[in-house]
């Protein structure tokens, strides 16, 4: 369906932002992180997808949209792919749009290549599921950076991670910017938390990665660390890789409770790497051969 400003009467799925107190627009406008995961009840819970290329791998991985917010100029060049299947998965779903600088002020954030769309959450995965015929996982401990989540997951979709599961005080994956700097990726890798509580996952954490039959790699400096290609290491037939918060990295307990100990290998004094980027060196290095 064509969008013309010159018709007489909108088109019935595009809707003109007039009024910015709208409850419509209170996913793109008003609603914090939080609020968009519970949206009155948690299988209502929502996320906020950025760009053509983000939202057409939401909609692959079987995400419902359920609005999109676009530049009017772009309704008819590098939003109409998306939104006929937008419209396609949810037909009649709103197309609101309005002038580059209107939606700007709205948002109160630059608009990446224009298009935004409001999805549903997907329903969350039990790690019994998740782990079920995985030989590669990674596990994150209080991971809370934005960036760094959507960085890890991009490099654990492309590096051969099966699945991603995560502390209670790591930062959501399905935030807006997780979701971008992933590139959409957070929606193809499986992923869920291992855990209810921060002291569940202290208490029983790795003893469930253990029962559910993985070897356990911390990484982190350590007097008695292993090489990142220690030959033992790399041949297990099950490993979880272990990731910890920026700063501090993984507890001590967690350390302590793991089968290895790991550092990456570093040259002319530097000690070690942001998690992102020690992330991509580990699930290289340790991938299924």
């Amino acid at each position: 369906m064509i969008f013309d400003p010159a018709c007489e009467e909108p088109m019935p799925r595009y809707i003109e932002i007039t009024d910015f107190s709208d409850p419509a627009l209170d996913a793109y406008v008003r609603l914090t992180g939080a609020q968009q995961r519970r949206r009155l009840e948690p299988e209502k819970g929502i996320f906020i997808a950025e760009s053509p290329t983000v939202i057409e791998v939401a909609i692959g991985a079987g995400c419902m949209p359920l609005s999109l917010l676009t530049e009017r100029r772009l309704i008819n060049e590098s939003a109409e792919r998306v939104i006929a299947l937008a419209e396609e998965k949810n037909p009649g779903l709103p197309v609101y749009t309005a002038e580059h600088d209107l939606l700007e002020k709205m948002t109160g954030f630059p608009l990446t290549r224009g298009v935004l769309a409001e999805m549903r959450r997907p329903a969350p995965r039990e790690v019994e599921d998740l782990c079920r015929g995985a030989s590669r996982i990674a596990v994150l401990e209080g991971v809370v950076d934005s960036t760094n989540i959507g960085a890890i997951f991009r490099s654990a979709a492309g590096l051969g991670m099966d699945a991603v599961l995560l502390t209670p005080t790591c930062c959501d994956p399905l935030c807006r910017r997780a979701v971008r700097v992933s590139m959409g990726t957070v929606l193809q890798v499986p992923w869920g938390y291992i855990a209810p509580t921060p002291e569940a996952w202290a208490e029983h954490g790795i003893d469930i990665l253990h029962d559910l039959g993985f070897s356990t790699a911390a990484m982190a400096l350590s007097d008695d660390s292993v090489s990142l290609d220690d030959p033992a290491l790399n041949g297990e037939e099950r490993l979880a890789i272990l990731l910890g918060t920026e700063g501090d990295g993984l507890s001590h307990r967690t350390i302590a409770k793991c089968d290895y100990t790991v550092r990456i290998p570093m040259q002319h004094g530097v000690d070690s790497l942001n998690v992102a980027a020690a992330s991509a060196v580990a699930f290289w290095q340790l991938r299924k051969k």
